[in-house]
């Protein structure tokens, strides 16, 4: 399918740019020790990252996907998974493989950048920093940048005001159906990775305007280098 070559590219954090289940997982069970309860495993993490560090807490409490834990649960639990995490945001964490080629060769080509994520800027900041990619960014998005998050399209509308460009003239990249749903929702146009974090559904099924396997793939799609 034909993207047309945008005027801007918006980049997802979790799923896309960087695995951050290796630390968000040994935070989860680190936390569910200190609970007294039996921890879940980075398999099960994986299952249920991408949609903020709250909504991890409640289904790790829970044990499932749309659980609600006991509000008190929940209060205990949330404080010291944030302690755990601040201590631990990219001890463990990565850059996917072709993140950084993929990057560079936007940057060559000369597309603004912007990055969004529903992850708090507290988590975002040092965790782009850790990696060597905070600077490739004009603007970071975080979760609580704004009064709304994906899958809402203000972030998507809002970096597309700070760059000064359409949103029809815009690309969303991402992983997951929450960036499906916030590009469709601003008018960008969405690319989405074949990996990432998506509850174990294929992305494909969101019917994105195309599926790459690796961010150093993206200059492959038509239109990109026109």
């Amino acid at each position: 399918m034909s993207l047309g070559k945008p005027s801007m590219i918006l980049i997802d954090v979790d799923g896309t740019l960087v695995d951050s289940v290796p630390d968000l997982a040994f935070c989860v069970d680190a936390m569910m020790e200190q609970l007294g309860r039996p921890s879940c495993g980075e398999a099960q993490v994986r299952n249920w990252v991408g949609n903020g560090v709250e909504r991890l807490v409640r289904r790790a409490l829970s044990g499932s996907l749309d659980g609600e834990p006991p509000e008190a649960d929940f209060a205990r639990a949330y404080p010291l998974f944030l302690d755990l995490y601040s201590r631990n945001t990219s001890k463990r964490s990565c850059l996917y493989p072709g993140v950084r080629e993929g990057l560079d060769v936007l940057k060559a080509a000369g597309y603004p950048l912007g990055c969004v994520t529903n992850k708090a800027a507290q988590f975002t900041e040092p965790l782009l920093r850790d990696l060597g990619v905070r600077d490739d960014f004009a603007i970071v998005i975080s979760g609580d940048t704004l009064p709304r998050k994906k899958p809402d399209p203000e972030p998507l509308l809002h970096a597309a005001g700070f760059f000064g460009v359409t949103p029809q003239s815009s690309l969303m990249i991402g992983d997951s159906i929450s960036d499906v749903r916030a590009a469709r929702a601003a008018g960008f146009r969405i690319v989405c990775v074949s990996y990432g974090y998506n509850h174990g559904i294929d992305i494909r099924d969101a019917r994105p305007d195309a599926v790459i396997d690796s961010l150093s793939d993206i200059m492959t799609l038509p239109d990109m280098v026109a």
